[in-house]
């Protein structure tokens, strides 16, 4: 067995190459040094040195030694910090799922943020929608995730922590012609338009306020095309496939033949949670109170776009 003090005391004579000097750098006696080296060479069965009289050099068995004794003695020295730094979620791995529309809002943002501060954490980002996200949580592939979801009815058995909330518009071709009035539409302007919709199991409580809404004024809505990225629901609202409700962020995405609306008098509101399982690692904390102190310093704070007619 070779230990780091022997490591040490041959590095010193290496880069000395001279057993008085290397003792007295070490604080020692020179006869235990020279016993030290001897012992390493029997350990590794290999001459270290060519000794003579008035010089020591290295042998090409001492040179490979001292270049891989640098870099062990480099990462033990750098063991203690290495260790903090993981225990204080400082380092690590950090693997990250969100939805689509959070892209639009707080996600670049936060992250940039954490990226500066966390330098030493390796991210993997995930795009994936709430179902994708619950059997990747149950596999162990993600550690946390961004989800959108109506007021209150973040997913169940989570840790959660809602960083933003804010209205749904209406997404509507820019034929259509209560787009034209420039103004905040009323609902009976679109109830029977068909609706560009995601499938109820990607945002179960999303999709069952927007029906719950239609159905409180007395509307079935026609389903005219279901889809499953805001992206994708957009193009089609420009392909004139009917309208779309959507988080307020997603009018970023601006796209042509479509504009927003808000529409007066809808009390449909979408939230963004971050969620993660109760058992969450050092750097998974760290990245659960960034996201805290963002929403707490109002830097997540709604501003709607100019783009969006009221």
């Amino acid at each position: 067995m070779i230990d780091l003090r022997q490591l040490r005391q041959f590095v010193a004579v290496a880069e000395e190459l001279h057993f008085g000097r290397a003792a007295r750098r070490l604080h020692m006696t020179q006869p235990p040094l020279t016993q030290a080296v001897h012992g390493l060479e029997a350990a590794l069965e290999v001459r270290l040195f060519e000794r003579s009289k008035r010089s020591v050099a290295l042998t090409p068995g001492g040179e490979a030694l001292l270049v891989r004794a640098r870099r062990l003695l480099r990462a033990a020295d750098d063991l203690p910090r290495a260790v903090k730094a993981a225990a204080e979620g400082l380092t690590g791995h950090l693997r990250l799922a969100f939805v689509s529309t959070v892209a639009y809002g707080p996600l670049p943002n936060l992250l940039g943020g954490f990226r500066e501060s966390n330098p030493d954490v390796s991210l993997q980002l995930r795009e994936a929608t709430l179902d994708v996200q619950l059997a990747a949580f149950g596999a162990d592939e993600v550690d946390a995730g961004f989800v959108v979801h109506a007021p209150g009815a973040a997913p169940l058995g989570f840790e959660t922590l809602t960083v933003l909330a804010e209205p749904m518009v209406l997404a509507l071709p820019i034929d259509h012609a209560a787009a034209a009035t420039g103004h905040t539409l009323r609902f009976e302007d679109i109830a029977s338009d068909p609706l560009v919709i995601f499938p109820r199991n990607i945002a179960p409580s999303l999709f069952d306020s927007v029906l719950s809404f239609y159905r409180v004024n007395g509307i079935t809505p026609h389903f005219g095309q279901e889809a499953i990225q805001m992206q994708t629901i957009v193009s089609l609202v420009s392909a004139g496939m009917g309208v779309a409700w959507v988080p307020e962020a997603l009018t970023r995405l601006q796209r042509p033949g479509v504009v927003y609306r808000h529409v007066q008098g809808v009390p449909l509101i979408s939230e963004t949670s971050l969620i993660w399982n109760k058992q969450a690692l050092p750097v998974v904390e760290r990245f659960i109170s960034h996201v805290r102190d963002a929403a707490n310093c109002s830097a997540l704070v709604r501003q709607p776009p100019a783009s969006v007619e009221s």
